[in-house]
């Protein structure tokens, strides 16, 4: 494989510079589409089938299965959007220095789409059985909470033993076995206003309900347990004279198990429930948006797995636990065993230096054929 990844690799490279210099932000729908066209095209060639789901706001996702595939086993979720805006790839497009790549999207995930296409593709042109053992979801949203392809990533894993995120490895090399879940919480408040120097004793600070809630909000986090409340961002008042008519703030919540997710879930709303400041009005709006991936059993074989099919290779493959959020989440609350940082090596994601090392785009693509392999084995 190594061998033939070699062969292939310029044409994997021309291939990543393709994807890399259309711009795909989240809202980009014209850009996700170009995307998915392409690689559309790419995998029709290699004989699999792809059924897009249109959507109306974001971009389109596709289910791709091979045409010999009856009953496959193995779940990969892969995301096409990007976080930059329309634009970035003109201004800094795909280039290489130093044994490193560059451009928006180039390691999260770009490099992880091209990753597994010719993952594939090697094992179809070995004939190598894995091929047909899987259904890919490249969906639209990601990075933007996955409104309109959460329902088809878990549909797709109901009847899946295990699940392959391909979101880029950590900046050592990790894989991700564990992430903590995500909410998010917007709270709003209407007060009344009035002119604080001719008749402040008229008016109801919204500000100042809001402030008793940041502080009862900030003391629910529990930073031996991993669980934090974060208030991010606030707003309000209408000038520095004027007793504030209206507040509002934005609320992060980062969790480590599903009962944290209940339990903050339950305590948000009670101080979004009841006001401090008699007058005041509170409109609580949001929840929990993302599930934990929690590092259980059926997660330890398959961590077990990769890393023993990159001792092979050479590879010290080490797991570790990430803050970030991401679709391996949402399979893994239905307890599909399911391991993330599956693609290529790099770094600086969401930012001008995001990169990609080059010589990890082969390594991590023939881990990536072999771990296929060995979860498509017959079992005895």
């Amino acid at each position: 494989m190594r061998e033939y990844i070699e062969k292939d690799f310029d044409a994997m490279l021309g291939m990543l510079e393709e994807l890399v210099n259309i711009d795909s932000g989240s809202y980009n729908k014209e850009g996700i589409d170009q995307v998915g066209h392409v690689l559309k095209n790419k995998y029709e060639e290699l004989g699999y089938l792809i059924t897009e789901k249109e959507i109306q706001s974001f971009g389109n996702n596709l289910v791709i299965r091979h045409k010999e595939a009856v009953k496959p086993e193995i779940l990969i979720v892969a995301h096409m959007d990007t976080v930059f805006p329309e634009g970035t790839a003109k201004e800094r497009p795909f280039t290489i220095a130093d044994g490193k790549a560059y451009g928006p999207g180039v390691i999260d995930m770009k490099s992880s789409l091209v990753m597994l296409y010719f993952s594939l593709k090697a094992l179809i042109e070995n004939n190598i059985s894995g091929y047909e053992n899987v259904e890919i979801v490249l969906n639209s949203d990601e990075e933007i909470g996955t409104e309109s392809s959460r329902e088809l990533i878990e549909n797709a894993a109901e009847d899946k033993k295990c699940v392959l995120v391909l979101e880029p490895a950590r900046e050592d090399g990790s894989i991700v076995s564990a992430r903590r879940g995500m909410g998010y919480y917007s709270l709003k408040v209407k007060g009344k206003g009035a002119h604080s120097g001719i008749d402040p004793e008229s008016g109801i600070s919204a500000i100042e309900e809001l402030a008793h809630k940041i502080i009862d909000l900030q003391a629910l986090s529990e930073p031996e347990e991993n669980l934090n409340v974060n208030v991010g961002l606030i707003k309000g008042g209408t000038s520095v004279n004027t007793v504030a008519p209206a507040a509002e703030a934005e609320i992060d919540v980062r969790i480590s198990t599903v009962n944290q997710g209940k339990i903050i879930d339950e305590k948000i709303k009670k101080i979004g429930s009841k006001t401090t400041i008699k007058g005041t009005i509170l409109d609580l709006t949001g929840g929990i948006n993302r599930p934990p991936m929690e590092f259980n059993e059926g997660v330890q074989t398959l961590v077990k797995i990769i890393q023993h099919e990159g001792k092979k290779l050479g590879l010290d493959i080490k797991h570790t636990a990430t803050g970030g959020g991401s679709d391996a989440s949402f399979t893994a609350a239905m307890n599909v065993p399911t391991v993330d940082g599956m693609g290529p090596v790099g770094g600086k994601q969401h930012s001008k230096d995001e990169y990609l090392l080059v010589d990890s785009f082969k390594e991590r693509t023939i881990l990536f054929i072999n771990v296929l392999k060995y979860l498509s084995k017959p079992t005895k």
